[in-house]
């Protein structure tokens, strides 16, 4: 399997096809993680990527894999990110 791109390469593949330097196409990507951050509870999206969407989970019963006791797990919130059709479409192909 092949390596996650990393900050510095993304930027420098914007920068490259955008004409625009290093350093603007990393400003770019933290401001769209700090818009992200800031509005996810309304949830984000990313056009042809995805969604972040705040969701509450239910409290449930879980088991220690450990020891094979049963634990009570408390309700929380939590972060979900659901990939775009056209994202998936485009990565798995269309379903015929």
């Amino acid at each position: 399997m092949a390596k996650a791109l990393t900050k510095s390469q993304i930027a420098a593949e914007i920068a490259d096809k955008n004409s625009i330097t290093k350093k603007q196409a990393v400003e770019i990507l933290e401001q769209i993680a700090t818009l992200a951050y800031k509005h996810a509870k309304d949830s984000f999206t990313i056009p042809g990527l995805g969604k972040l969407v705040l969701v509450n989970r239910k409290a449930r019963v879980g088991r220690n894999p450990a020891t094979g006791e049963t634990i009570q797990i408390k309700a929380k919130k939590v972060v979900r990110f659901r990939v775009a059709k056209a994202a998936k479409d485009a990565i798995l192909g269309v379903k015929k």
